[in-house]
């Protein structure tokens, strides 16, 4: 029997970066993915998302390229050979990865593994005796009671990345990071877009500020939207809304959420999640389900690293970004007692020079430390970053304001702002 200081089942984000920096220790590391490395960030989420949704904007800026004096004829897409250039890109990433991790001297098992002990993994009828083991075996597209996927009309998030040719029509049950992002996508590629969302507001996770703002943005950009509502019946391609409206679609994306699972035959999952000896991270631990947070786990777990976990920020990409951090409000109301400042992307010339003016950056504080921060701007994502590096170190309001912040750029607006707390 093969053995090894550390086994990990899942090359996602969590599986990698783990193998990685044992294997930097001098640890020698067996990893089991039955997939492609990389995870569901790498080959069906994050970044296949992004290649898209960075064509949609090209496309869009060369169909407005008119107001800045840019004239072009006959704008159109290939949305096959879009699909073909995430395909592309997605590969020689992954080969990058691979490329890395054999370096590394990580021996890799493209094959699925099962738990047999504390200490055992089995896979291919072959057992490796390993030290310690790390689950990191992901998550999966949820499904809803009635809404089951059939791969067809009724799709997931891995579905509709394998789409070869757009949709006329489509509604997309879900407004969290995975529905927002393609509403933005699909709405560009000119497909009718309908988004439901059974909460109150839309992303509900988001500050109460940034969910109204995005309401707005999508009326502008021709999204249809309806919160409180769900699907109640479908017939053909006849979809009826529990507000008692219906439409015809192309097809139906489910976008809610993820569902977490442990795929260690064998083993229960209830043994698994109560045997100490047995580590979970990434999104088979059923609690935050980012990439990043995957990694800062991995990063605690080998290199004794923490991290602050009521620090983790979120983005959803598109134009504009959005990404927040910290302290979120439902309603103004909840903002009673807190120090507050609302600084518009529009006051920045940047953001002029850019044509991206639709925004804000919303800071919040308390006792002169910054709270939550939420952003709706271009660049949000790197934005968010300066405001978290600051609350983790408990960088005051007042020390903030003496940092000088280049000119002309989108920091100036956290900038603004702390000047205005």
């Amino acid at each position: 029997m093969a053995t090894f200081d550390l086994g990990i089942i899942g090359g996602g984000p969590a599986g990698y970066t783990t193998a990685l920096y044992a294997a930097k220790q001098g640890k020698s590391v067996i990893l089991f993915e039955k997939n492609e490395l990389g995870g569901t960030c790498l080959n069906r989420g994050c970044i296949p998302t992004k290649l898209f949704l960075h064509a949609a904007e090209v496309y869009q800026e060369i169909k407005n390229s008119a107001k800045i004096g840019i004239y072009t004829e006959n704008t159109r897409f290939d949305f096959e050979k879009i699909a073909e250039h995430k395909d592309i890109t997605i590969q020689k990433l992954r080969k990058s990865l691979e490329l890395m991790m054999k370096q590394a001297g990580i021996t890799i098992v493209k094959s699925e593994a099962k738990v047999i002990s504390d200490t055992v993994i089995e896979s291919n009828k072959e057992q490796y005796s390993c030290e310690e083991i790390v689950l990191c075996t992901g998550s999966y597209p949820k499904e809803i009671k009635g809404l089951e996927f059939d791969h067809k009309f009724i799709l997931n998030s891995d579905d509709i990345l394998n789409l070869k040719q757009l949709p006329k029509s489509i509604v997309i049950v879900g407004s969290g990071a995975i529905g927002t992002e393609w509403a933005r996508i699909l709405s560009a590629f000119e497909v009718e877009v309908t988004l439901l969302e059974i909460a109150p507001q839309l992303v509900p996770l988001a500050d109460w500020e940034v969910s109204k703002r995005i309401e707005r943005q999508f009326k502008l950009s021709k999204i249809k939207f309806h919160t409180e509502t769900s699907i109640k019946n479908i017939e053909g391609n006849k979809v009826t809304l529990s507000n008692g409206e219906t439409l015809q679609t192309d097809c139906i994306l489910v976008a809610a959420g993820r569902k977490c699972h442990c795929e260690a035959e064998g083993t229960s999952a209830e043994a698994i999640f109560n045997n100490k000896k047995l580590k979970i991270i990434g999104d088979a631990a059923g609690e935050i389900q980012l990439a990043h947070y995957a990694t800062s786990q991995a990063k605690e777990l080998v290199l004794n690293i923490p991290y602050r976990k009521d620090l983790i920020p979120s983005v959803i990409y598109g134009t504009p970004e959005i990404a927040w951090v910290g302290k979120t409000f439902k309603s103004k109301e909840e903002e009673e007692g807190y120090d507050k400042v609302v600084f518009p992307i529009s006051a920045l010339g940047k953001a002029h020079c850019d044509g991206c003016i639709d925004g804000f950056i919303k800071i919040v504080s308390k006792d002169n430390k910054i709270i939550g921060a939420h952003i709706i701007s271009k660049e949000a994502s790197a934005l968010i970053q300066q405001i978290v590096i600051a609350m983790q170190n408990d960088i005051t309001v007042d020390k903030l304001k003496e940092v000088c912040f280049a000119h002309p750029t989108y920091s100036e607006g956290i900038f603004e702002g702390i000047m205005q707390l």
